[in-house]
């Protein structure tokens, strides 16, 4: 079997071996197998635009004619080097147009991009199965391989990250490597000439504003915040973000609080309950929700609840009157939570 671990991949490809002369790059994370196929690309062609020395055929192309892709495998470069074929592989099987090449004498290196193939897959299961060829398998990076990316990356435009500011990040990227290199550097441009890249940088950079300022909006109303509330609704209503979309965020808040409470009255402690929260509670809002399973109990946060299904079915009767009945809202469920407070 010729399949790559993922944690090995890199390293592979940096040191390819000339004797795999095919390359299946495939899985869930387009962005990835891009990346990694342009990588071996520049690796072995000096200019990507010579046409003799890079080929490139489509999938489906290759599916209606299979001896295509052994007579490119088979011709020699007019100025001599090692050639590349790379294919886009579509919805159709290339199996046919592959075999001829595992079976026959070393060609050119053939680069194969492909979406996710299931364990079994026949394109999948060829390349694993042949011992000149390489499957390797693309997945989303994990915190510890985006922290990685951040580094480096704004490392070669000169820049530090604060500790929060990268954890901040690395949890609003990911999923792609293209579209994460693309806020990276988007972020890294920004913040050209300052030194370093701050938690506000990111906040005002990186990924979806509105999102950003909702959680700031739930996570201050909740915690008896109310000036801090104030400031974020007006910053979520600057990013036309709609009045029952907050109302929206700080019932689910509240149905999230909830379900903490329960927990506390069962013996936990707020911060043992936030710890062990599930999806993961980002460090910098930690304090506001500890603040927020001291104001509200089980009882209170479904009292809340109910006032806040109230207020949403009237912002969306009335669209008028709803930033209003929104802006009342909020600052209600603040006032509590501060007069509530231990």
């Amino acid at each position: 079997m010729v399949a790559v671990r993922p944690g090995d991949a890199e390293a592979v490809l940096a040191r390819r071996d000339p004797g795999k002369n095919v390359v299946l790059l495939f899985g869930p994370d387009i962005g990835l197998v891009r990346e990694r196929a342009d990588a071996l690309v520049r690796a072995v062609v000096t200019d990507a635009s010579d046409p003799f020395a890079l080929v490139r055929l489509e999938g489906d192309e290759l599916s209606a004619d299979p001896r295509r892709l052994i007579d490119e495998t088979s011709t020699i470069g007019l100025f001599g080097g090692e050639r590349v074929i790379r294919v886009r592989a579509g919805a159709r099987n290339i199996v046919p147009a592959l075999k001829p090449v595992l079976e026959g004498p070393p060609g050119a290196l053939v680069v194969v991009e492909a979406a996710d193939l299931k364990r079994g897959a026949p394109l999948r299961n060829l390349c694993e199965s042949a011992s000149n060829a390489l499957a390797i398998a693309c997945y989303a990076d994990t915190q510890r391989d985006l922290a990685r990316l951040v580094d480096s990356m704004l490392a070669e435009a000169g820049l530090t990250i604060d500790r929060d500011a990268r954890e901040l990040l690395v949890s609003l990227i990911g999923g792609d490597r293209l579209a994460s290199r693309g806020e990276i550097a988007k972020l890294a441009l920004y913040a050209m000439g300052n030194g370093r890249v701050t938690l506000e940088d990111v906040r005002v950079i990186i990924g979806d504003a509105s999102a950003l300022a909702l959680d700031d909006v739930v996570d201050s109303a909740l915690s008896g915040d109310t000036k801090g509330a104030v400031v974020a609704l007006a910053k979520a209503f600057g990013a036309a973000t709609r009045p029952d979309a907050v109302l929206g965020a700080l019932l689910r808040g509240l149905s999230a609080l909830h379900h903490m409470a329960l927990q506390m009255e069962g013996g936990l402690s707020a911060d043992r309950v936030v710890e062990k929260a599930r999806p993961q509670i980002h460090f910098s809002r930690r304090p506001k929700i500890e603040k927020a399973l001291r104001a509200f109990g089980a009882e209170r946060c479904l009292k809340a609840m109910l006032a806040v299904d109230e207020a949403i079915l009237a912002a969306r009767r009335n669209a008028a009157l709803a930033p209003a009945i929104c802006e009342r809202t909020v600052l209600q469920v603040a006032q509590q939570a501060a007069h509530r407070r231990v």
